[in-house]
This record gives C-alpha cells, structure tokens and sequence, in this order.
C-alpha cells in the first residue's frame, strides 16, 4: 500500500526517508519539518494534516540578482535604516496552515520582524533586517519552506488586477460551447419538440452528440477548475463549503450526459451543461468585479480626507487636497503629522518616526537633499518638503494592507460563513432525499432535479449581502465627510451606547478670536520667533494662537523641538529658547479657572494669551438629539467651562477636566469595564491613546486632515451637528443586511421548491443564481441610498 509523505502528504515514489518515526518523501520535507518543531511550530500540523508544500529542489543561486541595487530597489516595497519591507506573490497559499506558517516567520528567522498574508491576491508581506538577511537569502528561505516566490516583472510592477483575466478566459470558452452547443442539439431539439426527423439530421446524430461532448470536457475541466479545487481543499481541511453542492450538480449531468450518448439513450444534457457554467462564470465574475471595487473604495485615500500645506516659493500657503499634488510641488510638514508622499527634504531637521510602516518605533535623522518615504511621521520642527512621487505612486497608497488598518473578518462575515456552512449540509441532505424520491419514480429526472437544487441553492447573493451593504454605507458617509476606515467600524458604530467627548477642538472652534494677552509686552522680535514656533504644532490652540498674531508670514527655523503630550512644546528660534504651553509646562501656577497657553523664554516667564472658548454652532442641539446615549466630557483644560457645559449639556453623565492623555485613556477603559461600548471624539492628537483604546475612535478635524492610525473615523468639524445621523445610518446599515439576508433565503425558498418538486431545469437554475446576486445588490443600492436621503439632502 502506497505511503503518504508526513509534510506535503504527496506519495511517496522514490526513497522513503524516516525521522522522528514518521516518513518523508524527500529530505526537503524532513528539514522543514525539524526546523517546525525545532521552533515549537509542530501546531502547523495539527490545523490541517499534511498540508505542507513540498520544497523546491532549483538551484538557490537563481534569486542572487535581487541585492542588486536596481533590482533590490525595484522589488521592495519600502527600505530605511535597517529595515525592508517585500511583499512576494507565492500561488501555493492555499490554506489555514499556510497562512500560520507564513505570519510566524519571525519564530523561525530572527532577521524577521512582522509577516502578514494576503490569502485572496496569494501574497505575503515581510518586514526584515536586510543588513542581517539578504533579500536574495530571505527568497531562498520561503523556498526552503515550500513556498517559492514568484518574481517576474508582472509582481515587480505591483499592479492591482480588479479583473480576473483567467476568469474572463473561461468565461469565454464556456460561452463558446454553450453557443455551438445549442446549434449542434438543434436537431434533438426539433425531433422532440415538433416530432419531426430528418434523415441527414437522424444520420449525423451521433457525430453531433461526440462534437457536444468535446465542446463540454473542457468547460467542465479547465472553466470550472476552480469549484474543483475550491471543493477538493475544503473537504481536505475537512470542510463542507459550498461549491461541494456545485461540483457534485457538474459531474452528476456530464456523467450522466456520457451514460446517455455512449448507450444511445439520449443526447445528454452537453449543452445545458454549458450554459449552466456559462451563467455561473458570468455571476462568478460580477461577484469578483463586485469585491475587487469594494476593496479599491476601501483604499485610505476614498476615506481620508488627506490635505496637505503646498507652499511656494514666495513663501505662500495652500491647503489642497493630496491627490492634487504633483511630482515638484513644495509642501509643509508639521509635528505629528504623517508624510503623504514620497518626497526630498528641502528645509528643516527631519527625524522621522517609521513605526507606521515598519511597526518599529526608532526614528531615523533626516538632512537636506534625503528621501524620505511616504507614511513616515515628522517628530520635531517643521519641514519643507519637495514631491518627487504623486500619492498614486507611493507606499503609502500600499499601507492600507496592513493588519493596524484593515479587518478582514467581520462579525457580520462570520455569521455569513456560519449560515452558508449549515446551509450547505441542509441543501446536500434536501438533495440526498430528493434524489431518493426522484430515483425511484423517475430515473431519468432524478438527474436534472438533483443538479438543479445543487445549483439554485448557491448562496451567492447571501455573501454578497454584507460587503455590498456596508460598501455603499462607506461610500455615502465618506461624500458627507465621515470618513470610516472599514466596514467593521460600521457594525461598532451601530452598537454604540455611550459617547465620550474631548472639548477644545472638538465641540469648540478652532477660530481666532476672543485671545487676550495677559503680561508684559511680547517683543516684535519674539511675536515672529513664537508665530514660527506655533507653526510646527498641530494642537488647536496653537492654530488659534498662530492666526491671531499679526506679525506677518515669515517663517524662520526651528532647531530642538521638543513636544510634551498634554503639557507643551519647546524650541531655539534665533537662539532663543522658547516654551509654549501649559502654567506648569512653564514652571508656573494656575489660580483662576481659564485656559490659557503659557509663554517663556529662556526659561523667563513672557505672559500668557487667555481663550475664551466659542462653542461649534447647534452644539445644543445636537446635545439633545443624543438623549439615547449615556455622554461623557473629559477636557485638558481647567474646569472654567463647566457651568456653560452643564448647561449646553443637561443630560452629561460625567464631566472630568485637567485630564492628561493617560487620564483619558483610564476613563474610557474604565466604562469599557463597564460593558459600555465607547465612541471617543477628539482631535487626534493629546487624544490618541484615548481614541484607539475607545470602541470607535473619532477625530474631528477641520482645516489640515492628519492621517492618524489611532482613530477609526475622521470627520469634518463642521459637521459635528450630524453626528446623531451618522449613528442611526450606521444602525439602518445592519438592518438593510439583515433584509439582504431575507430575500436571499426567499429566493432559495421559492427556488428550491421548484428544483425538489421537479419544474426547475438546471440551465434555469444557473441563470437565476447570478439574477438573486443582481438583485441582491438592486435592493441594497435602493435601499441605502433611500435611508442616506433621509439624513443628507445631497451627497447620497
């Protein structure tokens, strides 16, 4: 009896090697499993037996030309200070275990930092030390494991393929078939329809039916290859999914189409069996075009609402969207902000925090004349920055990939998979006593009714429900200026109970007026020193601070910025050393209940610039559209607002102020205890911790958009007085699903008892699986757009 290799489970044809009382088919498979267990990775096995690749026994030299400089820089993704980031196209990916091989890479190679899989584009993403680990070694290393790399220009160029070519080519050898198919039946067709025969018809026949038959072998072999392997790996891993049900529906009417014309029964069902294929290739591809314009919305820049500072020479500013930018512009970085594109430092002491990117919180020194790559953040003074690649170029278009940003199993995936799994047995046992009964009262029909239940109950439309659902909810919310990052954020919304809201910069205005300066008069010298210093920070009051000096646009360099979260920032203007911030950040004591920023130099106390705040417009009546929900305030500042905040919020659960960032983290940990399920709305900057520990981080931007990781959604200052529409959509988002998933199981309903009771043909039932598809995503097209058109006028 032949053995089966322990690692790839392949037969073992040539020498049987044995280690650790188990047999291998070669010594490639032996070494990988040592180095498995060697690292304590023995789990591989037990997620799914022998389902390792076996390892490629090419000559390893053949991938020494990627440390090539050219070539090196070509194919790697991004490449700073020690650390390189690849992603490699490796098609053998084809299942769980391969997935937890390749995401514990770093177990296995210390010179590995993260690695991440792309199941659907067959693809993995590595994070390496390349002055350890040659990219040529970390190729031969996936190699030696089973997965060689596939590197050709094709992967090098990095293109996005939103359509399936080889789909479309089976598609069209399928409708090929199917057309000639019918035309060779013809004559069948008319014996059995209209009684008459035709004597070179009648002659031909069998010649017809062999043409029938070799137009049909192909379709069934090459066009639907991929419900074949789709079956054969789930009941490998030993899973039922639902192309089993389809693939037993093809070989019982090609099986049977053989049975007939081999004993001259019948002509078979060649031709239905065509255009059964036909109908499910084409809904194949509409799904697939459906999903792939699904994930191109959900890249960051559909979402984000990126703005960047373009400067001239002049020295003049521009806010302006970031796909506006081209290859040459100038554009102004400050501190904490992310580098939306690739560019060349121009201007300013860069100390760029990669982290975004890498996962690694070491910073990198920039001078004058480096590169510096896209999704870098600026920590320090400002920076003049030169484009030398558009966003559509850049890595950062790429980061959108990466686990921190993207969910790809949601709670609302996992109830499809749940339904479709249980759905699958209850269709193959409805088909095993339909069979029974058919088989026994009429043989020839049992065949044609079996394959239409198999086919009709494809639960296409029910996984389509969900993502189209939530897609078109994304879209809609985006055009109003909430920006969510992905569709689970949507579900989180819809079970939101309590909100949480920061105050400056979030319920109050950015704007300029009501400062008043309180001390000594601040030299013109200095006003121009501290306007340049309170350009390099993002903090709303510094904003303020900075259009309420009147002292002209220049700006001068800024060496030795330091930013404290929650407290200030310091920094050398002109050798003078300046702290802007806080009474304590500048060793003085607060008495009156006020905000204010502090001001020193060198280390001299100047004065202080006291803000009166000014409330957003309909703040109140916002306040009280959200009586459902359980609202919360915490503020950096001192408690002189809260008799006006109790009074604009009358229902305020619980109010704390002088909340630094770690404060406000605790707080929303602390209703989370609580089994509240938290929406944090901030700024995005003191209250970062806050906002990615909270449910559902919010942060309310209003002029320049910072692309921040912590936050969930980014949305519009001016649209804060929408916030409670924003939150029932999201709420009738789950709904329209859940009556996705009703007339999905309807049409299954009706269908199947069309199929069981004999009144359903299989070529039917293929064309109807892609129309339930179709009109799944009709009804949540409508649907969305008519529940969006009752909360935004516009924009739907």
């Amino acid at each position: 009896m032949p053995e089966n290799c322990f690692h790839c489970g392949q037969t073992i044809d040539r020498e049987r090697i044995s280690f650790d009382s188990k047999a291998f088919c070669c010594n490639g498979c032996k070494s990988v499993y040592e180095i498995l267990n060697m690292n304590d990775l023995g789990n591989f096995y037990e997620m799914n037996k022998s389902s390792g690749i076996r390892p490629n026994d090419e000559n390893m030299s053949q991938f020494d030309y990627l440390d090539t400089p050219e070539i090196f820089s070509k194919f790697t993704d991004f490449s700073e200070g020690n650390t390189t980031l690849v992603t490699f196209k490796i098609p053998v990916i084809h299942c769980s275990s391969c997935i937890w091989l390749l995401e514990s890479l770093q177990t296995l190679n210390e010179n590995i930092n993260y690695s991440q899989v792309n199941f659907t584009r067959k693809n993995v993403q590595i994070s390496f030390n390349h002055n350890e680990l040659k990219l040529s070694e970390l190729a031969k290393f996936l190699t030696n494991l089973g997965y060689k790399p596939v590197i050709n220009l094709e992967t090098a160029d990095k293109k996005e393929e939103f359509i399936d070519k080889t789909l479309i080519v089976k598609l069209a050898i399928a409708g090929f078939a199917f057309g000639n198919g019918m035309f060779f039946s013809y004559p069948e067709y008319a014996e059995q329809v209209m009684g008459t025969t035709d004597f070179w018809m009648d002659t031909y026949k069998n010649l017809f039916r062999f043409i029938m038959f070799l137009l049909a072998t192909p379709v069934v072999f090459y066009s639907a290859s991929d419900y074949f392997k789709s079956a054969w790996f789930g009941l490998k891993n030993k899973i039922v999914n639902i192309d089993v049900p389809i693939v037993l529906g093809i070989l019982m009417l090609y099986g049977r189409s053989i049975y007939e014309v081999l004993t001259d029964y019948g002509p078979g069902y060649f031709d239905t069996l065509c255009g059964l294929l036909f109908f499910m290739l084409l809904g194949k591809l509409f799904q697939k075009r459906t999903y792939s314009a699904l994930s191109y919305d959900r890249d960051y820049k559909s979402f984000y609402p990126i703005a960047v500072t373009k400067v001239d020479f002049a020295g003049n500013q521009q806010n302006i969207l970031l796909n506006e930018l081209n290859v040459g512009d100038r554009i102004i970085v400050r501190n904490q902000e992310i580098i939306p594109v690739d560019v060349i430092l121009i201007k300013g002491e860069g100390n760029i925090d990669n982290s975004f990117i890498t996962g690694e919180s070491a910073s990198i020194p920039k001078q004058a004349g480096d590169k510096i790559f896209a999704g870098g953040k600026q920590i320090g003074s400002i920076l003049e920055l030169e484009v030398i690649k558009t966003v559509n170029q850049s890595y950062l278009t790429q980061l959108w990939n990466k686990e921190a940003f993207k969910k790809f199993e949601t709670g609302l995936d996992t109830i499809t998979n749940d339904i479709s799994k249980y759905f699958t047995i209850i269709i193959l046992g409805i088909t095993l006593i339909a069979g029974i009964y058919w088989g026994q009262h009429d043989f020839e029909k049992m065949f044609q009714v079996v394959a239409a239940i198999l086919i009709v109950a494809c639960p296409c439309a029910l996984a389509l429900s969900a993502p189209f659902t939530l897609g078109h909810i994304m879209r809609i919310l985006g055009r109003n200026k909430f920006y969510v990052k992905d569709t689970l954020t949507i579900e989180k919304l819809a079970k939101i109970n309590t909100l949480v809201f920061d105050k400056t910069g979030t319920i109050t205005h950015n704007k300029e007026a009501n400062i008043i300066f309180e001390g000594d008069r601040i030299s013109d010298f200095d006003m121009i020193n501290l306007k340049s210093l309170l350009k390099n920070s993002n903090h709303p009051l510094s904003k303020s601070l900075y259009q309420h000096l009147e002292v002209g646009e220049e700006y001068l360099p800024v060496n030795d910025f330091i930013e404290t979260a929650g407290k200030g920032y310091s920094g050398t203007v002109r050798g003078k050393t300046y702290k802007i911030g806080s009474a304590t950040f500048n060793k003085k004591t607060s008495k009156n209940l006020e905000t204010a920023v502090h001001i020193s130099r060198d280390e001299e106390y100047l004065g202080k610039f006291i803000f009166t705040n000014e409330y957003r417009e309909n703040m109140d009546e916002m306040f009280s559209k959200l009586s459902d929900y359980q609202l919360h305030i915490l503020s950096g500042d001192n408690a002189s607002e809260e008799n006006s905040l109790k009074s604009l919020v009358p229902s305020v659960v619980g109010m704390k102020f002088n909340q630094s960032p770690e404060n406000k983290l605790n707080y929303i940990k602390e209703l989370q205890d609580e089994n509240h399920k938290v929406a944090m709305l901030g700024d995005g900057l003191n209250d970062a911790g806050a906002l990615k520990q909270s449910n559902v981080g919010i942060a309310v931007a209003d002029d320049t958009h910072s692309f921040t990781p912590s936050s969930d959604v980014i949305m519009a200052g001016e649209k804060m007085k929408y916030l409670k529409d924003y939150l029932d959509l999201s709420k009738d988002a789950i709904k329209i699903v859940k009556l996705t998933f009703g007339i999905s199981f309807f049409y299954n309903i009706i269908g199947l008892t069309f199929a069981v009771t004999g009144h359903l043909s299989p070529l039917v039932a293929a064309i109807l699986m892609p129309i339930s598809s179709i009109t799944v995503v009709i009804f949540t097209s409508v649907a969305t757009w008519a529940r969006s058109a009752k909360y935004f006028k516009t924009n739907v």
